[in-house]
């Protein structure tokens, strides 16, 4: 599909690569996985004059040079820092997209109420903001017997929303939508992820992959795609330095059965009954000591499939197929109980941090560094 099929590209408006108009970027969420893994990767753009991180709370990685705000998603405090620091680029990341991982009421105030908050903030006539990048999630399409084989953006979803992840997605988008629609001159831009797979990212399907058995449905081989972790963090690279208006899929070459996947990873399958439909899947499974969250009932029978075109025309290209993407997972299972342990993680210490980017003393040599460095290079040492 082209990127001017309706439904498809947005406006239809042609991409422009190069970033010129990405300078002062904000990534709210910056304290999630998503958001923490972008800053690090822009922060290698020199391009890029400023990355401003807001989050409720404080980062679980260490950046160079992004600066963390503790705030929450009211539109009045987004709307200042936008203005003050001169945002052009605002990339959302928050959204929580698996079930276990919040209370569906809080997951409702973050993924739709937050949503609004944070596009409230990016309008009005004096927003700097000229670039809305938004974070979804392949869950907006469901999981039924009839769905197509590969759902392309153009496409809503044949069927109500079953789950609460489901609901809050097509409510946020509608809202990102309709924000589009009334900000013609802003460039929109929403990326519907698939099941996301890696070594260092936690998802429902990591977990579940990493059971001794893998739960199956009994008489269902589901289709499925997977995307590795950093296809996706250079997914959400390649939206902020390129103009490219409208929804895309995002979603790794290939698709492979459950059983198929379950092979690559050297995993035994446990089949599990559900005799009354899907609804029932979780039960058995909780005796078991395996929580499935409500979005993947389904999917564990039906499958999904995402057409991934239209992102790739823009000029984006995936480092890792679907099938490339389980076995470097499979991987990373086996050496996990040998190298787990090892590393205590990033703390974020609010004093050491501006003391870090403020103090003259460590500015100064940090200069010095930097000067020295181009000095050799010029001289060609």
């Amino acid at each position: 599909m082209s990127p001017d099929e309706p439904g498809g590209g947005g406006s239809g408006a042609e991409h422009v690569v190069g970033g010129d108009s990405t300078k002062r970027v904000l990534i709210t969420g910056v304290a999630t996985y998503w958001g923490a893994r972008l800053a690090q990767a822009l922060e290698s753009f020199e391009q890029i004059e400023a990355i401003i991180g807001v989050g409720a709370h404080e980062p679980r990685r260490e950046f160079e040079r992004t600066e963390f705000v503790k705030v929450s998603n009211q539109h009045s405090l987004i709307q200042r820092i936008v203005r003050a620091a001169e945002i052009d680029t605002v990339i959302d990341t928050r959204m929580v997209v698996n079930s276990l991982a919040a209370p569906p009421q809080e997951a409702h105030e973050n993924n739709v109420i937050g949503t609004m908050n944070i596009l409230a903030g990016c309008a009005g006539p004096d927003s700097p903001v000229r670039k809305f990048i938004f974070k979804s999630a392949a869950q907006y399409y469901g999981s039924e017997r009839d769905d197509p084989a590969f759902f392309e953006e153009r496409m809503r979803r044949p069927h109500p929303p079953r789950a609460s992840v489901e609901r809050d997605l097509v409510e946020a988008e509608a809202a990102v939508a309709d924000f589009a629609e009334k900000n013609p001159e802003m460039t929109v831009t929403v990326l519907r992820c698939a099941n996301v797979l890696g070594p260092d990212v936690e998802t429902a399907f990591t977990r579940m992959f990493s059971l001794p058995l893998v739960p199956m449905v009994l008489g269902f081989d589901p289709r499925l795609q997977f995307v590795h972790e950093d296809d996706i963090v250079h997914a959400l690279e390649h939206a902020a330095l390129t103009d490219v208006p409208g929804t895309f899929n995002v979603a790794a070459d290939g698709v492979l059965a459950l059983s198929e996947t379950i092979d690559l990873l050297g995993k035994r399958a446990l089949p599990v009954l559900a005799p009354l439909g899907g609804g029932l899947l979780a039960a058995p499974l909780r005796r078991l000591g395996v929580r499935i969250p409500e979005e993947l009932v389904n999917l564990l029978r039906f499958g999904r499939g995402v057409d991934n075109r239209l992102y790739k025309a823009t000029g984006f290209t995936y480092g890792y197929t679907s099938r490339e993407t389980v076995i470097r997972l499979g991987e990373h299972l086996r050496l996990w109980p040998v190298v787990r342990g090892r590393d205590d993680g990033y703390h974020y210490e609010r004093e050491v941090e501006e003391f870090l980017r403020w103090s003259p003393h460590v500015r100064r040599e940090r200069s010095e560094r930097e000067g020295v460095a181009a000095d050799r290079d010029v001289l060609g040492i």
